[in-house]
């Protein structure tokens, strides 16, 4: 079960000379995601803020981004999230990037670190935020999606 965070079309701009959204787009669209997420936990401009703390810029440790299928100018694509791990300073969520008809185009497995804004270190996240974040929804071990936990080799 995952949330949905956002929904938008696909914007000319993001289109290559293959007729198909440009590489980079997935990336954008899964970083839009995760400042979906920050809003979604409290931590939007005043909750970073009020916190003094955030997930978000230079604050992803790795990103695995894997292309499924093309997405074309205009489309509407939807970005929805489940968590698949977490400890007091870091999440795991898994994204997903759906077309209209529920179909996944592209999935982005992400490890997100909590900073303190005032040190500039890693820190335990907030009460409120921790709150938020235990009503995510979370990936069962059963559900484990396919695409999750992978490295990146030439298979021999």
């Amino acid at each position: 079960m995952a949330i949905t965070l956002m929904s938008r079309p696909v914007l000319p701009a993001w289109v290559d000379y293959n007729g198909h959204m440009n590489d980079a787009a997935y990336a954008l669209l899964f970083s839009y995601g995760v400042e979906a997420l920050m809003t979604e936990i409290g931590l939007d401009d005043s909750g970073r803020a009020q916190h003094g703390y955030t997930l978000y810029t230079l604050y992803t440790l790795e990103t695995h981004l894997c292309y499924l299928k093309e997405a074309y100018e205009g489309q509407q694509v939807t970005i929805g999230m489940t968590l698949l791990d977490l400890d007091a300073r870091r999440l795991q969520p898994f994204f997903t990037l759906h077309d209209s008809e529920g179909e996944v185009l592209a999935t982005s497995e992400q490890m997100l670190m909590g900073i303190d804004t005032a040190s500039g270190r890693p820190a335990p996240f907030p009460d409120a935020v921790a709150a938020a974040i235990e009503r995510l929804p979370r990936c069962a071990v059963e559900e484990w999606p396919k695409q999750a936990g992978r490295r990146i080799g030439i298979r021999r």
